[in-house]
């Protein structure tokens, strides 16, 4: 049985998983934001009522596509015999600012998303109301959404973690009480 100070120096520096395991991760994950750019472009011009949402979704498939190489190149990682990589700070700068970006403009696509629910979908009526295009409306909204249920997932997970590491810790053997 491992200690409570053996799990955690394992949980800093975990096994890393096979190359094409990682490689075919990153594929995956590579796969909403070509979709996002594409519903986006097709559908650019079918949403009057809030015109921003296409563009929302080409700019945040572009910098998530952005984000996906910029962690493929050998600056994001460290190298394995503990030297420093001289452009290390370039690439950590990068990743920080196209996050702080992404996370910047999803906000704002919160707000062009969430502000109009339910828009009209219907392109043919003479409301007053414009109207929104339904497929790239719903895309849009259960994207985001989703993102929502997967941070509240990830969330409770963690909370579950850091429970089990501090009844883990109380139990250890090793500890004088």
């Amino acid at each position: 049985m491992m200690s409570s100070s053996g799990l955690i120096r394992h949980i800093r520096s975990p096994p890393q998983p096979p190359t094409p395991i990682l490689g075919c991760s990153k594929v995956f994950l590579c796969i909403m934001p070509v979709a996002q750019i594409a519903i986006g472009s097709v559908y650019l011009h079918d949403c009057p009522r809030e015109h921003y949402i296409p563009i929302y979704l080409i700019v945040v498939g572009v910098f998530g596509l952005v984000l996906a190489v910029l962690s493929c190149l050998p600056c994001a990682q460290e190298p394995k015999d503990g030297t420093s990589n001289p452009l290390s700070p370039v690439c950590t700068a990068w990743n920080s600012l196209t996050s702080f970006f992404l996370f910047c403009w999803f906000i704002a696509g919160n707000v062009w998303i969430y502000s109009i629910y339910e828009p009209n979908y219907n392109k043919n009526t003479t409301d007053v109301d414009p109207y929104c295009n339904k497929k790239l409306y719903l895309f849009a909204f259960w994207t985001t959404t989703l993102f929502y249920i997967l941070l509240g997932l990830f969330l409770i997970g963690s909370c579950c973690v850091l429970l089990c590491f501090y009844l883990c810790g109380r139990a250890d053997p090793d500890d004088d009480v």
